[in-house]
């Protein structure tokens, strides 16, 4: 029976990524939030069940990134669908067919094509995690953002519009040009070939994970003083940290 517990973790990250779809396409994007960080929780403990209780499979690699593929992939596309579409209508009650000078018809329906880029990080995270099932070499470092990482930095948008209330920091999320360019950016940090290290611990020992202990004391400071602000940050510094130990090590 222990061969099928990090299996079904997995399916409860999977889960986690149905009821999420849901309330991302009826725009309650906190609740969508809050199934996404459910299922990260999952797909971080399956791994790590699998590896204590030795069981690792292929059809676990496989099962993982079909359970990733929707919770950190379909699920932030449809979010950033929903915030280009509220940067059009100015707000969270978007009536897509009411924007008539942004609007075009297809398939006899009258459609805003804007949001629909945001589908582009669906299909980004699609070809990472596919990529991810046949590298071999990345066990200990990441290459390319990882998907749920990318997903907390989309989610973070919606959650920082609803808790911090900041006009100033709304005028710059609800921005056609900065969700364009959070779009684009965040489909080539997927794909990009940067090695960015992995939170997996073979050890409990600090000076053989120095950095990651680092990293996470630092990102729970950050937590704690600017909460869901502080996401755009950790996962910045999650990749410029990488970066530069990456420039140390080849020296």
């Amino acid at each position: 029976m222990k061969k099928h517990i990090p299996n079904l973790i997995t399916l409860g990250n999977l889960f986690c990524g149905c009821v999420a779809v849901i309330f991302a396409v009826l725009n309650q994007l906190e609740l969508a939030a809050l199934f996404v960080f459910l299922g990260i929780f999952f797909d971080f403990f399956d791994g790590l069940a699998a590896r204590v209780l030795n069981v690792q499979s292929s059809l676990g690699l496989q099962l993982d990134s079909l359970a990733d593929m929707v919770t950190s992939g379909v699920v932030p596309g449809i979010v950033m669908f929903q915030l280009l579409a509220m940067s059009m209508s100015g707000g969270w009650n978007v009536d897509m067919a009411s924007q008539a000078s942004d609007t075009t018809f297809w398939v006899g329906l009258k459609v805003s094509p804007l949001p629909f880029l945001g589908f582009l990080i669906t299909l980004a995270s699609a070809y990472r995690l596919a990529k991810f099932n046949i590298d071999e070499n990345q066990v200990t470092s990441f290459t390319g953002l990882p998907t749920p990482a990318n997903a907390l930095l989309i989610l973070s948008l919606p959650l920082i519009l609803l808790h911090h209330n900041n006009d100033f920091l709304n005028s710059i999320i609800l921005n056609q040009w900065f969700l364009i360019s959070v779009t684009i950016l965040s489909t080539y940090l997927l794909n990009a070939n940067i090695s960015l290290f992995a939170l997996k611990f073979k050890n409990w020992s600090f000076k053989d994970n120095a950095l990651r202990y680092i990293f996470i004391i630092i990102s729970l400071v950050l937590i704690l003083t600017l909460q869901f602000l502080a996401i755009p940050f950790v996962i910045i510094f999650y990749v410029v940290s990488s970066f530069i130990t990456n420039l140390s090590s080849n020296k």
